[in-house]
């Protein structure tokens, strides 16, 4: 999903809860990797893995010069032949410790295993961030939690849409001549709705 699409969403999902609580969620999590240096852990379940999400965190890093929101992808059957950024496995999470950020992704029960791990990185010091369909044990444990459960105006996958957006945007780029996300989302308005350029 791109910027104009987000943006759209968000126009559709103004006064809606939605908007507010994906923007809190959002700046949770780019204020635990910012304010700690970065350490972005991400993991999902045995049966779903969080690529998409992972692709727009690096993205968002890229476009607002937050380097720390670019996560290490956690696999639950990660295997020494993959490429090294797609190798790593749940040992990292039982390695994990206070300054790192753990963003756990679950759309069912996380399971016992996962719980014990998350569990284990929480008490270790790290931060620890879920977003999922209101798993009461993983969100006893996370620091902050956004639950989309079934049945709801919203899936999950449209939820990480927003919260990585979200947490490219508030972020305040560094430098002169950086922009913000809006003023990125303006002048791409603008091209978008000017006329073409004069061609001499």
């Amino acid at each position: 999903m791109d910027a104009v699409r987000v943006a759209l969403l968000r126009e559709v999902l103004a006064g809606t809860e939605w908007l507010g609580a994906t923007r809190r969620f959002a700046g949770a999590l780019r204020g635990s990797v910012v304010t700690y240096g970065g350490g972005l852990l991400l993991v999902g379940t045995p049966e779903y893995e969080p690529w998409h999400l992972a692709a727009h965190l690096v993205d968002e890093a890229a476009w607002s010069g937050t380097p720390e929101l670019t996560p290490t992808l956690v696999r639950h059957r990660a295997r020494d032949s993959d490429p090294a950024h797609l190798a790593v496995g749940l040992g990292r999470i039982e390695a994990a410790r206070r300054g790192e950020t753990l963003l756990v992704v679950s759309p069912g029960a996380p399971g016992a295993a996962l719980l014990e791990r998350v569990h284990d990185a929480r008490r270790a010091g790290a931060t620890v961030l879920a977003l999922d369909s209101g798993d009461r044990e993983l969100d006893a444990m996370a620091h902050e939690a956004l639950a989309v459960p079934a049945g709801t105006d919203l899936d999950l996958d449209t939820v990480q849409h927003l919260v990585s957006a979200g947490a490219g945007e508030n972020s305040v780029p560094e430098g002169r001549g950086r922009l913000r996300f809006r003023d990125r989302m303006a002048r791409l308005a603008d091209r978008l709705t000017g006329p073409p350029p004069a061609r001499w």
